[in-house]
């Protein structure tokens, strides 16, 4: 049985024979540019963006059929021909015979090396597969070796079939736009420069050239050239028994021009004789440019063996050193895990949460919520970067508390939008202040709530129940004054704005409006009397922490008042005859909305910070008093939150004898944002392990069998049960769920929600993945969009913060550990590295009789003592971390019992 066996502790790992599982692929990828997916033949794709694909698109039910791909042959004189990847026709016959090639696959961050071995040839091969670190190209190193005891001629051929424009084109004027490919043979390969280029964006003079370069070891050009697809397969041939491989057919030379064809970009080098345990060596290179003029010094910084070689150490070095964080739990495949966990917001950066085999929707970037999310590990692992970046995001509010749902290229790009869709998910304004505030207290930069920021402004108004008629593309993107001058807002006051505005926009239960859908975009289908109980608490709890933040800006900054938008001034109206009528709030919100629908007066009022907080509280306490008295089912020692209201404004969840409807959502944010009393938590989560837990399926699911496809809520009714938002085991939603429990204190009931998804993973013969953890597990438990998940930020943050207790406090470092006893090595300690305030900290808790902790006796940072501040809870201040140095690695001591 084959299963991952990891090599270090960097996440390198084998597997044997990873052809024999279908779905497996891996990303290769540079800081910019290429974008590439790579299967164990070799398969996938590679891309800039939407519109420019060097290689033709992929989706995970063509990749196991993709054959014209990146392939490598070898055509052995007297004997026949072998694909070194493993794609021929005849390798597919035997895959299911005794003469199969043995493979091999060994990867880490960014690359993959497969070794081929043919019984029937007498041939091995490795190929080393990864994208240089500017993107510029992807390379392959292509190793030949002959294993019999006699002499091999070879004559080895490549082809990466250049697909050459936009995704659109996959079925949209696919023959037409290859009539536009200008292909050209160079001395070392093939190019291939599309006259103009037919998308969404309309017909645009094309200025982009792809690439398909060759050499052998010694930086020695191929001898001949098949550029195009025709050429290269021959006349009723195909990619899997191409002619120029099956047969001797001549090859162009360099300087050929050829129009209107399909390129096959297929380089033949010259032949080669292999003595006995002789081995030879080809470079092929592939990429994308706007800069043709270059290619050939683009191309030349990896045209030997050697320069290849110190290339990818070079780029296993640099994803390596930005996986900072580490983990040492006593179980190395579990800390391998984590490693892979810490890297994936990492790949969520460069590829957003499209382009990727399983992640064949969108056309690339990222959303609102996930601008925010992935902030989180950007905070742990590159705080340096965030704060700006934060700063920017919040230029996507709109002024009415809704944002930006087109997120452009470039950060704090935001796109008015083109098509009159009026859509708000209405938890967006949730998520930005939770990413400030570990912002704050990783880094003690408080301020920054000071910051003057701009608010966006497009067609959309009142909170997507509206258009802005007065409003055009040549008023521009930034909200104005009614004497045309653009209106800057501190970020206090986008975050005040975001969370007021929302607290208004409520339905006939009181709870807020659902709209277009909320964190779970599968409930879409309810936009007229939609209601969101879940994140009804969520906001509560926001408007908790906020209230606690703005008191500590007062403290911190002295200062005890802001200035605020007048148009403002009644979100902050008050009393329980207004909170308790949804009529009421709803007026005020349409009131509010109406004064700033197009412009501004531009006339601003001063408000005491502490009259904010207390505002802000009572709202708070009055949404979780309001839930738990009408939102709460009973069933005996048992019990859960409603979660939402239909579109016939019905309470989506039951507990009837013969029905029982349960979603784990609603109870996450009951329990994270304070909503539920301890009895409740208790009651969830007996409720949760009865109705949702299933271990086969990789943990808790998303919701319980409604039997209904359930039209009045959303499309996620269509899916199969058990499949993605409809009752899969959702890796986001569960990793919230821990986190929640952690933070409440229940760390027992946490980890096993945390081990269990973990432990579905790390099955691969069942979970069937590569390290690191899916977007959801499906019925069989089998891991399903991998690496492109939020669930990852969350997961690392959660075992950082949480479970090694591990975070910020205004700038302070705190520790309070909640460890399970299995989560030591067998000295009983656990071990984790990570930056914090710009300075490198090996953090040991020490717990030598293995118990669940009870108290820490005693804690230092070399001849620093840290300040206990409860049984459980030690702290380093900002003061003393600033002393340390910046060049070496901090050790800091944790003594437990």
């Amino acid at each position: 049985m084959s299963q991952i066996k990891f090599q270090d502790k960097n996440g390198t790992f084998r597997i044997d024979n990873p052809e024999n599982y279908s779905g497996l692929y891996l990303p290769l990828a540079g800081e910019n540019g290429l974008k590439s997916s790579i299967t164990p033949n070799l398969g996938g794709d590679s891309k800039t963006d939407q519109n420019h694909f060097l290689l033709e698109p992929v989706s995970i039910e063509n990749l196991h059929n993709n054959r014209n791909t990146r392939n490598f042959w070898c055509r052995i004189k007297g004997k026949g021909y072998w694909s070194a990847c493993g794609i021929s026709a005849e390798q597919e016959f035997q895959k299911y015979t005794k003469e199969q090639d043995e493979s091999s696959l060994e990867a880490g961050f960014m690359w993959q090396t497969i070794q081929r071995t043919s019984k029937k040839y007498g041939l091995s091969s490795k190929i080393t597969s990864f994208v240089t670190i500017d993107g510029t190209m992807e390379v392959e190193l292509v190793e030949i070796v002959n294993n019999s005891d006699e002499i091999i001629e070879i004559t080895p051929i490549t082809s990466i079939p250049v697909y050459g424009r936009s995704a659109d084109n996959l079925r949209d004027h696919r023959h037409v736009t290859s009539l536009l490919h200008r292909i050209c043979t160079t001395e070392y390969g093939v190019e291939v420069t599309p006259v103009l280029s037919f998308d969404e964006r309309g017909h645009q003079k094309n200025d982009t050239t792809y690439f398909v370069y060759g050499s052998s070891e010694n930086g020695i050009a191929p001898k001949e050239y098949y550029p195009t697809v025709a050429e290269f397969i021959g006349e009723g041939g195909s990619f899997l028994i191409p002619e120029a491989v099956r047969t001797e057919k001549t090859g162009r030379s360099a300087g050929v021009k050829i129009e209107g064809k399909e390129a096959a970009c297929a380089l033949r080098f010259a032949e080669k004789k292999l003595a006995p345990g002789e081995n030879v060596s080809y470079i092929i290179l592939a990429g994308v440019t706007q800069q043709k003029e270059k290619i050939n010094e683009i191309t030349a910084s990896c045209r030997t063996k050697e320069q290849v070689l110190q290339t990818f150490m070079q780029v296993k070095a640099h994803w390596n050193e930005k996986v900072n964080v580490a983990f040492e739990t006593g179980d190395l495949e579990v800390d391998n895990y984590l490693k892979w966990i810490s890297f994936q917001p990492i790949l969520r950066r460069i590829y957003g949460c499209s382009f990727l085999p399983y992640h064949d929707y969108g056309k690339g970037g990222r959303g609102w919520r996930d601008l925010w999310q992935d902030c989180l590990a950007l905070l742990i692992m590159n705080p340096s970067v965030v704060r700006q970046m934060i700063v920017d995001n919040y230029g996507g509010v709109r002024i009415d508390g809704t944002n930006a749902t087109i997120i452009g290229n470039k950060q704090g790009e935001f796109i008015a939008d083109r098509n009159n869709i009026t859509r708000v998910w209405m938890d967006h304004a949730f998520w930005p202040f939770g990413t400030t505030k570990l912002y704050i207290d990783q880094t003690g930069d408080i301020e920054i709530l000071f910051e003057k920021i701009t608010y966006f402004k497009d067609l959309q108004s009142r909170r997507g129940t509206a258009h802005d008629t007065k409003w055009g593309v040549n008023c521009g993107k930034c909200q104005r004054t009614k004497a045309g001058e653009i209106y800057f807002g501190s970020m206090l006051e986008h975050i005040l704005l975001q969370n007021l505005c929302a607290f208004y926009d409520v339905g006939e239960h009181n709870e807020l409006k659902l709209h277009g859908a909320d964190w779970n975009d599968a409930l879409d289908m309810a936009w007229e009397n939609g209601e969101s109980v879940a994140f009804t608490c969520a906001y509560a709890g926001n408007m908790k922490d906020i209230a606690k933040c703005v008191r500590d800006l007062e403290k911190i900054s002295g200062i005890n008042r802001i200035e605020i938008a007048e148009e403002m001034e009644c979100l902050f109206s008050s009393g329980e005859k207004l909170y308790e009528n949804p009529e009421k709030k709803q007026e005020l919100l349409e009131g509010y909305t109406e004064k700033c629908e197009h412009s501004l007066s531009g006339n601003t009022i001063i408000v005491k910070l502490e009259d904010i907080s207390k505002n802000l509280e009572e709202k708070a306490d009055w949404m979780m008093k309001h839930i738990r008295e009408t939102e709460w089912i009973k069933e005996k020692e048992n019990g859960w939150f409603n979660s939402y209201y239909d579109n016939h404004k019905n309470p989506v969840e039951c507990c009837d004898a013969d029905n029982i409807r349960m979603m784990l959502t609603g109870q996450v944010f009951a329990i994270m944002s304070g909503t539920a009393q301890n009895e409740q938590i208790e009651a969830i989560c007996k409720s949760a392990d009865k109705y949702l837990f299933d271990e086969k399926a990789g943990g808790y699911r998303l919701n319980t069998d409604f039997k209904e496809k359930k039209f009045d809520l959303g499309r996620m009714f269509g899916f199969a049960y058990g499949e993605k938002e409809n009752g899969a085991v959702f890796s986001h939603m569960v990793v919230m769920y821990a986190n929640a429990l952690y933070k409440r204190g229940y760390a027992k009931e946490g980890y096993k929600v945390l081990q269990t998804l973990l432990n579905t993973a790390m099955n691969f013969e069942v979970s069937k993945m590569y390290p690191g953890i899916p977007e959801y597990f499906d019925n069989d438990g089998r891991g399903l969009y991998a690496y492109l998940t939020g669930a990852a930020s969350w997961y690392m943050l959660t075992m950082i913060t949480e479970v090694f207790g591990v975070k910020g406090e205004l700038g302070n470092l705190v520790i309070a550990p909640a460890l399970m006893p299995e989560q030591f090595d067998e000295n009983g300690k656990a071990v984790l590295e990570l930056e914090f305030a710009e300075k490198k900290f090996k953090i040991t808790i020490s717990n030598p009789q293995k118990k669940e902790i009870s108290k820490i006796t005693a804690a230092s940072c070399g001849e620093i003592s840290l300040t206990q501040l409860e049984d459980k809870k030690v702290c380093l201040e900002k003061k003393k971390i600033q002393l340390l140095s910046k060049n070496e690695r901090h050790e800091i001591f944790v003594e437990t019992e």
